[in-house]
């Protein structure tokens, strides 16, 4: 029977003594009794990585990280503490990688139930990688459709380029990033600035929230799952730029009609 990465994880995480899964920051932690030892992440922030985060006994970071860098990692957050970053899509044997779930969960777990964990789970490989959606929304059907449509709209602007930023696409005019789009809670959604007052009037309605980060510099985001009006979105596009871009790309705005082509 096929089995993805994702499963075979869960299955060495969860056959350990009074292990137990729980979302953390949108992903998943395995943890005894509320202490975690492993977090397994998918493409954080963009790095391209489908990676286990371990606790790891003193000294095993640098062990690993120096002596394998192909397949162990110093991981963000968590890395200046001691955690072994593993990488779980590169060749790397899932005897080794249950060995290190094994460890993790040895340092963290209570007496009795280390002495109750004797030894590595023995563990059949994955056949399969894990979903492209699972690892990048982005590849969902209606970001495909949208976000292609959304820069071409944005690129027509003077002096635009996209770029990336914690794995979500962006699009700035000149260095000042102006619109971007991501996925939040499994919906599509495009981000701009429009100013406090304009923020408060749109956040009354269903299809707007205030973002968490950057809600208080006066950006908007709207969802744009199950519906879009483009000539919404570009009127959000437009009052944007014009916040960000420069006197002479105002001008050259202007001297074009100062519209979207």
């Amino acid at each position: 029977m096929a089995k993805d990465i994702a499963t075979a994880v869960r299955e060495v995480c969860l056959s350990l003594p009074e292990a137990t899964e729980r979302p953390s920051r949108g992903s998943p932690d395995f943890r005894v009794r509320e202490k975690t030892f492993a977090t397994f992440v998918v493409n954080h922030h963009g790095d391209g990585r489908i990676a286990l985060w371990l606790r790891a006994p003193a000294g095993a970071q640098a062990l690993f990280t120096e002596s394998e860098p192909d397949y162990f990692f110093v991981p963000p957050y968590v890395g200046p503490r001691g955690w072994l970053g593993v990488h779980l899509d590169r060749g790397l044997d899932w005897g080794r990688i249950a060995e290190q779930v094994h460890d993790a969960y040895l340092t963290v777990a209570p007496r009795s139930l280390a002495a109750a964990a004797a030894a590595p789970i023995e563990i059949d490989p994955p056949t399969e990688t894990i979903d492209p959606v699972a690892f990048d929304p982005m590849n969902a059907a209606r970001a495909q459709e949208l976000v292609p449509q959304l820069a071409q709209r944005c690129l027509a602007l003077p002096e635009t380029a996209e770029d990336e930023r914690f794995g979500h696409a962006v699009w700035r005019a000149g260095k000042k990033t102006f619109c971007s789009a991501e996925h939040h809670d499994d919906r599509l959604q495009f981000s701009f600035w429009v100013g406090p007052e304009m923020q408060s009037i749109l956040s009354e309605q269903a299809r707007f929230r205030v973002p968490a980060y950057t809600g208080h510099n006066g950006w908007i985001v709207l969802d744009v799952e199950e519906t879009v009006d483009w000539d919404e979105v570009e009127d959000l596009l437009l009052t944007s730029y014009r916040h960000f871009a420069l006197k002479r790309m105002l001008k050259a705005l202007d001297e074009a009609g100062g519209y979207l082509p």
